[in-house]
Order: structure tokens, then C-alpha cells, then sequence
């Protein structure tokens, strides 16, 4: 876990550590082209000059990063971000270490970020969010030694470790239920599809439809926000063969589904049951109240927290299975039409 230095500048570009200073500095004592060749590779590992007195006096930071690649609005609108942070928070408080959040435009602007960071001695470590099939962040983190701990998994995470819960198991719960309300027409509404835990969900709708023998389940993707999630109810409501029951990715989404099924007539729960992702305040607050997967999400942020500062300060720590989500029955779920 050892932060970049002026000597690991100067062994990757062959000159002493007195050129590293001046090409850094901007003094006469090198050629340009060294000069540049000495900039890209401090660049490359993450080390600036002004990391260099932090990096002599070995202090820490006190701070964690987090960083959120997806629109700044998202933290508007997503109940879930504002749920976790306050659980990252309330741990890290608790500790005198204080949260670093940055939100950026998309993964190779955040592993940017993540070298800057540790190259500055911005941060302790970090937490990660959003894991995706295939994370690019993951061997970067791994090869920069920045102590991370991964919100989700618990594969695709390499060497790091992750706090994660079993999303298949709460849709299998899920789905099972609507089953035994008579619903054999069941659609469901994703989140971004190259997320990780989409892909498990999907996965896991696909499998327990098949095994049930519902062959018109179908998932449509969407980006977690209102007005995309009641653009997918509004077509999959049009469709020839129109679903009784939905599931969506998030409760946003499945509240802009409810208002989308009655600006079309629908009744719900008489002519549709309507299941909800992480069971925000929203959901109590619609008419009728909605069902949903619940799940004490401050207390995941904690947890996650917890295991970055136990890394941090050098304990063993490996992966941690959080409590599943469980199905919570409430007014917009209900016996399939004809089913009563």
C-alpha cells in the first residue's frame, strides 16, 4: 500500500532524483524531452510535487473517498446514495475521519481521480460503488495498493474485498410471491445493464421465470431515473400481451410506474401488482403503498465503512455478506385479474 515517490519517478525514467525535481519544478538541469518523459510517468503512477511533504511526514489523511460516476443529479433523486452516505458517515464520524465524494463523468475520469488522490495523500482509501462486469477500476486499484473495499460482488471484485447481499435470492423470494398471487405474466424494469447487480438480478429473473414456466417474462433496461422508468411501464403496458405484475430495479422507477398504469386506467392492485427495489420513505408515502424489497441500506454504508478502516489500519479483512433484502407485502400487490 505504498504511496508513490520521487525515487519510484526516478527509477522508471532512468535519472536521478535531482532531475525528477527539476523537470517537476520547471528548472533549467534537463532536456525537454526528459523533462516530458518525467512528467507523463509522474502522471501515470499517480505522484505530484505537492505530495512530497505529506509523503516525507507520513501523516494520514483522515478521509475516505467515494466517487460517484453518474449524473449529479442522481444524488436528487436516488434515495438509495443518500441512504448509504449517511451510513459511510456515521461511521466514519465516529472515527474523526471525514468523507471525500466527487462525482465525475464516467470510469476513466474516476480511476484518474483515484491516482490523484493516493498520489496526494488525498485519502486513506476508498469505497466502491457501481461495480460493473469486467471493472476497469479493479487491477488499478489492486496495482496502485489503494486500500478499497467494493459495495457489491461478491465476484469481480479480484483482490479486494466487498460487502455485498444476495439480490438473487430477494428476486427469487420475489417472484415466487407473485407466482402464488396467480401472476403469470411478470415483467420487470432493470437498472443500467453493464452494472453487476443488474446482471445478477436479470439472471436471476430469467432463471426462477423459466423454472416456473412463465414464458412472457420479459426485464426492460432502464437508467434508474423516473422519466426512463415510466417510458419502459409506459411500453410494456402497451404491449399486445400486457403484464399483471412488475418489478422494478428501484423505487423511483416503480413510483413513476404507478402513476404511468393510472394515467392508462389500470387499477393497482386489480389490474396490476407493482413491486419496489430498496423500500425508501417513498414508498409508504404513494397511494397505495407501495411493496418492496427492503433492506437497511445506512447500516450497509457503515458496514462498508467499517471494513475500510479495519484495512486501513492493517487488520485482515476479507469479503462480508450483508443482510438480503426480504420481501415487505403492502397495498400495490394483489391476486393476478381473475385470480379473485
Amino acid at each position: 500500500m505504498k504511496r508513490p515517490t520521487i525515487a519510484d519517478v526516478a527509477r522508471r525514467a532512468g535519472v536521478s532524483k535531482g532531475a525528477v525535481s527539476y523537470a517537476l519544478n520547471g528548472q533549467p538541469g534537463v532536456s525537454e524531452a526528459t523533462r516530458q518523459r518525467i512528467l507523463a510517468i509522474a502522471a501515470e503512477i499517480g505522484f505530484s510535487p505537492s505530495s512530497a511533504a505529506r509523503a516525507l511526514s507520513g501523516a494520514t489523511a483522515r478521509a475516505i473517498g467515494l466517487i460517484l460516476a453518474r449524473p449529479a443529479r442522481t444524488l436528487g433523486i436516488e434515495p438509495f446514495f443518500m441512504e448509504l452516505i449517511s451510513g459511510v458517515e456515521a461511521e466514519l464520524s465516529a472515527r474523526s475521519y471525514a468523507l471525500t465524494l466527487q462525482v465525475v463523468a464516467d470510469q476513466s475520469a474516476e480511476i484518474a481521480v483515484y491516482r490523484r488522490w493516493w498520489g496526494e495523500r488525498r485519502v486513506d482509501g476508498v469505497l466502491i460503488c457501481d461495480l460493473r462486469t469486467d471493472d476497469g477500476r479493479v487491477p488499478v486499484l489492486e496495482e496502485l495498493g489503494l486500500p478499497a473495499v467494493v459495495i457489491g460482488g461478491p465476484t469481480g471484485t479480484g483482490g479486494l474485498p466487498s460487502v455485498w447481499s444476495d439480490d438473487a435470492a430477494a428476486l427469487v423470494e420475489t417472484v415466487e410471491y407473485l407466482y402464488a398471487l396467480g401472476h403469470r405474466r411478470i415483467a420487470r424494469v432493470g437498472g443500467l445493464p453493464e452494472l453487476q447487480h443488474t446482471a445478477i438480478r436479470t439472471q436471476a429473473f430469467t432463471e426462477v421465470c423459466r423454472r416456473l414456466g412463465l414464458a412472457e417474462a420479459i426485464t426492460a433496461s432502464s437508467d434508474y431515473t423516473g422519466e426512463e422508468g415510466a417510458r419502459a411501464t409506459r411500453r410494456l403496458l402497451s404491449s399486445r400481451v400486457r403484464p399483471t405484475a412488475m418489478i422494478y430495479d428501484n423505487d423511483v422507477m416503480a413510483i413513476a410506474g404507478l402513476s404511468v398504469a393510472q394515467e392508462m386506467g389500470l387499477a393497482v392492485p386489480a389490474d396490476l401488482s407493482i413491486v419496489a427495489w430498496d423500500d425508501s420513505p417513498l414508498c409508504r408515502l404513494v397511494h397505495p403503498p407501495l411493496t418492496a424489497l427492503s433492506r437497511d441500506i445506512p447500516a450497509y454504508g457503515a458496514h462498508a465503512a467499517r471494513q475500510l478502516l479495519q484495512l486501513i489500519e492493517g487488520a485482515p479483512t476479507g469479503g462480508l455478506e450483508d443482510e438480503a433484502p426480504h420481501l415487505t407485502p403492502r397495498g400495490s400487490t394483489g391476486p393476478a385479474p381473475g385470480n379473485r
